[in-house]
C-alpha cells in the first residue's frame, strides 16, 4: 500500500553530526517506502572490494575485464551478505524494482551474471547490505532533522565520484553542509 508522502526515489542526505557511524556523511537512495517501512542503498561508501573479487567469490569464470575494477559499495548495515544492484533501465532482470523511470534495484543473481559477462546495464552500482527502517521510523528521523532529502538524479547516483556525492546532493537543495551546525533544533 503506497503512502501519499513516499520518499521513494529521494536521496537522503545525512545531516552533519549524524550520531550513527553507519550513516555519517552518507547519501542513501530510498528505493522503496510505504506503510511497512523503507529500504535504501547508501551510494557513497565504497568498500575495499572490487567486482572482480565479488565475481571470484561467486565463482564466475572468465569475467569481463572491463567490470573487474568497479567498486562494490557498503549499501547499509542490514544484511551485509546480500547483494543489491542499482542500475539504469536499459535491461530488466528477474527481481527488479522500479525506483523511478530511470533507476531500478535488482536483488537477483542474473544481473551479477550479466555484469560479469559484459552484457549488463550501462550504468550500475553493486552494493552489499541495505539501509532499512520500520514503519514510521524514517518519518520520525526526518522530523528529528537527521536527514535532508532531494529528488534523486542519475548523475548523482551513477556518474559522480563517491567523495563528492554527499555535498552535491545537498547543493541540489541549495545547502552548503559545511555551514550547518551538527546540533538539531526546532523553531
Amino acid at each position: 500500500m503506497e503512502t501519499t508522502g513516499t520518499l521513494a526515489n529521494q536521496l537522503l542526505i545525512a545531516m552533519p553530526g549524524m550520531a550513527d557511524p553507519n550513516f555519517s556523511s552518507t547519501v542513501t537512495l530510498i528505493c522503496e517506502h510505504n506503510d511497512e517501512g523503507a529500504l535504501g542503498i547508501v551510494i557513497n561508501r565504497p568498500l575495499n572490494l572490487k567486482l572482480g573479487g565479488l565475481f571470484e567469490q561467486l565463482q564466475l569464470e572468465n569475467p569481463d575485464s572491463a567490470a573487474l575494477d568497479h567498486p562494490v559499495l557498503m549499501g547499509g548495515p542490514v544484511g551485509p551478505e546480500r547483494g543489491f544492484v542499482l542500475h539504469d533501465t536499459s535491461h530488466q532482470y528477474e527481481n527488479s524494482l522500479a525506483v523511478s523511470s530511470e533507476i531500478c534495484l535488482t536483488l537477483s543473481r542474473d544481473v551479477i551474471d550479466a555484469l560479469a559477462s559484459g552484457r549488463g546495464p550501462e550504468k550500475s552500482l553493486v552494493a552489499l547490505g541495505y539501509a532499512g527502517w520500520e514503519a514510521g521510523q524514517l518519518e520520525a528521523e526526518m522530523m528529528a532533522n537527521s536527514w535532508l532529502n532531494v529528488a534523486a538524479t542519475v548523475e548523482i547516483v551513477f556518474d559522480m565520484p563517491f567523495a563528492e556525492r554527499w555535498a552535491a546532493a545537498a547543493q541540489a537543495l541549495g545547502v552548503d553542509l559545511t555551514l550547518l551546525s551538527p546540533e538539531a533544533g526546532h523553531a
